[in-house]
């Protein structure tokens, strides 16, 4: 790279020159190549030497130099040292794990659980979590095998624009950003509604400013604060659920209550036929955020170690968890009891984690319960609030937002990110507190297909990447992370998701009478998603990317 040449000449005392020779001593003088930057910098963004892939003769680089500096490169010495502030590496393996956990452990599956056995029977509710499951674990090892091999923050939309097509990315994107946005607004009027059970004097806006306050704090310092705050969080929800399935288990076999229910209650539960197909829903829902490891694999510290070891484990986790406690309801609450199909936030003395703790003796159940969904509640804003920042920010990068938003602290916080996203969040839980909350129930419709729209995008994408990874010549043995059963994987999880997404006006579909405005309800934030694609793809005119123009070296360099 230096081609360093000789000073011949220099003065001496009398200001006269005299050669090297003389003094028997050299001065040399280092001369920078910038093409060698240039060729050692390309050769950075390359794969691994041990990649079967075709051989670049060094003559021929400035062709591919070009094509790399084309996306904003120049050539110069800034290009090679870039000082300006980027997002930090900061979250550990034990925060991975955690945040996938607690995005998927909440309300789903303490409150709502309980409707799913009620509709479904506790055989029923046992079928749907398990097929939903199933499901996730292929769309998990999907994302596991992009984000080792791209391992970037807010990577779905990322992964979409560069595998399939910028509008694919960009629609993405922004649905994924909206949809966290609102779930911001949801668990500050959940937080508000738990609140109530303690000081139902306080106004309602009071506590969701409160808690905003508090998940934007979290947020707003550092990665390690979040990872920290959602560490704690998930590892409360975690120990609840341990604590209810032994608990449970000493209920069910009269070692607490005095009462033997054994397997009676359950066999009179059964399977209640298309119960079924609405709890498959709910199960669907209930496994949402389990993606969210996909958007913090660019701020972890090892992410080619921590993801895949993260990802492993929360699967059989979440299963794990889930599982067992709709078995340990449907073995001690009756599927016909009222509360079941009651549960809900506004009243956490019916859930059936409260209705089982009770049965063990331990009087403040409901005390206990509401505490529980309240870190539930904040788990799932702080986490709100940290995957849309990132998801907003990555627009930002790829040019589909607005320049503003690349803003980043010395502390690798997306600032105006965060401050946007926590705005949008409060102004739609405004929303709820005037009028008929018309605006706010369809601002949740249109955010609740979204995760289902993610779900898509990551099966779609991570199909276009292994086809494109194979057809450019790489070993697929050398990926840092191999999802299994491709192309099977990707091509299950589509056609689940698909199904989810037509099926979930069933409810709406089967009520007498049929009203028009529930069933549009359901399905409007699928125009929503169409609409913002089209609009791209008309604008700038992009097209699928071939697979053998697939960009698959951008972004890799620092692993190289």
């Amino acid at each position: 790279m230096f081609g360093g040449r000789k000073k011949n000449n220099r003065r001496n005392n009398n200001n006269e020159y005299e050669s090297e020779g003389s003094s028997g001593r050299e001065e040399i003088i280092e001369e920078i190549d910038m093409n060698d930057i240039k060729l050692d910098t390309l050769r950075s963004r390359l794969p691994t030497p041990d990649m079967k892939r075709r051989t670049i003769d060094q003559n021929n680089f400035s062709e591919d130099i070009g094509s790399v500096y084309s996306r904003g490169q120049t050539g110069s010495i800034g290009d090679v040292i870039d000082d300006t502030p980027k997002l930090k590496r900061g979250l550990k393996a034990r925060h991975l794990t955690m945040i996938s956990l607690g995005g998927t452990i909440g309300t789903g599956l303490f409150l709502a659980s309980g409707s799913s056995v009620a509709t479904a029977g506790p055989g029923g509710a046992l079928i749907a979590y398990a097929l939903i499951g199933i499901m996730v674990f292929f769309m998990m090892e999907c994302l596991g095998e992009m984000a080792t091999f791209l391992p970037i923050s807010g990577s779905f939309n990322n992964y979409a624009g560069r595998f399939i097509d910028p509008a694919i990315g960009f629609a993405l994107g922004w649905n994924y950003w909206y949809n966290w946005a609102v779930t911001v607004a949801v668990e500050l009027t959940a937080g508000s509604m738990v609140m109530a059970f303690w000081a139902p004097w306080v106004p309602s806006y009071v506590w969701s400013i409160v808690f905003l306050v508090i998940i934007l704090s979290l947020n707003l310092f550092s990665v390690k604060g979040y990872g920290e705050a959602e560490y704690w969080f998930a590892l409360i929800k975690v120990l609840t659920v341990i604590i209810f399935i032994f608990l449970g288990i000493l209920v069910d076999t009269a070692v607490l209550g005095g009462h033997y229910y054994g397997t009676e209650t359950f066999n009179t539960g059964g399977v209640r036929g298309l119960g079924v197909l609405s709890t498959f829903l709910t199960a669907g829902f209930s496994f949402q955020g389990t993606e969210l490891i996909g958007v913090a694999a660019g701020e972890s510290e090892n992410p080619r170690k921590n993801v895949p070891k993260a990802i492993k484990q929360v699967f059989w986790r979440i299963v794990l968890f889930y599982i067992l406690s709709i078995l340990i309801i449907g073995l001690i609450v009756p599927f016909n009891d009222p509360n079941l199909l009651k549960s809900n936030v506004s009243d956490i003395s019916i859930s059936p984690f409260t209705l089982v703790f009770i049965k063990a003796g331990i009087t403040p159940a409901a005390h206990i319960m509401n505490a529980v969904i309240l870190t539930t509640v904040l788990s799932a804003g702080n986490s709100g609030l940290y995957a849309s920042s990132r998801t907003l920010l990555d627009l930002a990068i790829e040019g589909k937002a607005p320049k503003l938003f690349k803003k980043i602290t010395k502390n690798g916080i997306p600032i105006y990110c965060l401050l946007l996203t926590a705005a949008i969040g409060m102004l739609a839980f405004l929303t709820s507190l005037f009028g008929n909350g018309v605006v706010y129930e369809w601002l949740m419709n249109i955010s609740g297909v979204a995760g289902f729209i993610a779900w898509l995008g990551i099966a779609a994408s991570h199909y276009r990447f292994r086809r494109a990874y194979v057809l450019q010549g790489y070993d697929v043995n050398d990926l840092p992370f191999k999802a299994r059963l491709f192309p099977l994987g990707p091509i299950f999880a589509f056609l689940v998701c698909s199904f989810v997404l037509v099926g979930q006006g069933y409810d709406a579909w089967s009520a007498k009478p049929v009203i028009a405005s529930d069933i549009i309800a359901c399905y409007i934030g699928i125009p929503v998603f169409v609409a913002i694609y089209l609009a791209y793809k008309i604008v700038k005119r992009s097209k699928v990317i071939p697979l053998i123009e697939v960009d698959l070296i951008s972004g890799r360099e620092e692993f190289e």
